[in-house]
């Protein structure tokens, strides 16, 4: 028959407290974290014409995040590094299994140093972003650019930009149309209205994007009459685009937002800097006049926010996906068709909650010890009465 001594009993018990400890914290919490998450309901109100809960073939289901800030070699700690992307990368791999979007957008600042990094560095900082947020060919994953990856507008420069599109293989600024949904894809960086090489590129790609798009909303609205001649523009689904950037348009600061992951009460008030914290009022005008998108989805501030602009185009501020930047990371899960759309917003774990158990864990260690370490001299206590009791016979 088996004998176990009480200091295996207590090792054992250990072994388990640690084991259970880093699989609940590094893998098991984000199964029912992100199992609360479902696709919404494309409401009547928007035009869905789904109303039970599941995305119909006609919808897109489209995951959006922002502002992973994948650490750099310079200011970059190695534990640092290694802890959040370890959280992005479990958050972002259990997505994709639950949820499985068809599409995901990340809306800029995919690296923290893409704006001074040597190309050295470059490469290893995209080679662990592929390697984080790696995906089935059933999924395409679009990015946007963010200051970070390039740089503020004075930092900025083509080979930074040109580094990036090739990279992902994709101009910063295009549409992406998928089942009669147009997605525009905005360099917000560049929106600088200075006249840059850059910023005119950008501008005259919005140009003609949005001379292209209005085309084929007016010529399906001809209803018989001769269609308008667009000189050889691009045909696009009529429909009115989804815009994404990682600038937020122009708002005086997040005093009006609300919710669990907006900005901290303290910071709410603070006032934004034009074409730093968000666009230009100018540069915001001319998208909404172009492009009278009937959402805007945006990242650059870490913090989520929901705001009407001319009381007609709404825009979402979506949070960072990263531990880095808040305790609460979030992403948005987006259910688009051709004439409606409706949004639900899903929460990762809570880093304080994984350091609380942590912490839970390691004070169950020392309590172990201790019952070891009292029990121990119990023992020899007790050992040493008897010893000396056995001398006295």
């Amino acid at each position: 028959m088996l004998k176990f001594s009480g200091s295996s009993v207590v090792a054992a018990l250990l072994i388990a407290v640690v084991f259970c400890a880093f699989f609940f914290c590094e893998y098991l919490i984000y199964f029912p974290t992100i199992l609360k998450c479902a696709w919404p309901k494309l409401s009547y109100a928007r035009g869905g014409e789904g109303t039970d809960g599941r995305p119909t073939d006609s919808a897109v289901r489209a995951m959006v995040l922002s502002d992973t800030h994948l650490l750099g070699a310079v200011g970059g700690h190695w534990f640092d590094k290694l802890r959040r992307e370890w959280q992005m990368e479990r958050a972002f791999q259990t997505a994709l299994w639950l949820l499985k979007p068809e599409i995901v957008f990340i809306l800029g600042d995919i690296f923290d140093e893409g704006k001074w990094s040597s190309q050295k560095h470059w490469e290893d900082d995209v080679r662990r972003f592929h390697r984080i947020f790696r995906h089935s060919t059933d999924t395409e994953l679009v990015v946007l650019v963010g200051n970070h990856d390039i740089g503020f507008h004075y930092e900025m420069d083509w080979f930074k930009l040109q580094r990036f599109e090739k990279v992902f293989n994709a101009s910063s600024t295009r549409i992406v149309t998928k089942k009669g949904v147009n997605f525009l894809l905005v360099n917000s960086v560049a929106l600088h209205g200075d006249g840059c090489p850059i910023c005119q590129s950008v501008e005259k790609d919005l140009i003609k994007l949005s001379t292209d798009l209005n085309c084929s909303l007016q010529n399906s609205q001809s209803d018989g009459e001769e269609m308008k001649n667009c000189g050889g523009s691009r045909t696009y689904p009529p429909t009115a685009p989804i815009m994404l950037q990682h600038y937020p348009l122009y708002r005086v600061s997040d005093a009006s937002c609300t919710g669990q992951d907006a900005a901290p009460p303290e910071e709410r008030h603070l006032l934004f800097r034009e074409k730093y914290d968000v666009l230009s009022k100018e540069a915001s005008q001319r998208l909404l006049q172009w492009f009278k998108p009937r959402l805007i989805l945006s990242g650059h501030t870490h913090s989520g926010c929901e705001v009407l602009h001319d009381n007609k185009y709404p825009e979402i501020s979506v949070p960072s996906f990263s531990w880095r930047n808040r305790n609460n990371p979030s992403f948005i899960l987006a259910l688009v068709s051709p004439s409606g759309y409706s949004l639900s917003k899903c929460f990762l774990p809570e880093e304080s909650t994984v350091i609380g158990v942590y912490c839970s864990a390691g004070a169950c260690l020392l309590l172990l010890l201790l019952a070891h370490c009292l029990w121990m001299k119990r023992l020899l206590q007790l050992s040493l009465f008897l010893l000396g009791k056995h001398k006295s016979l």
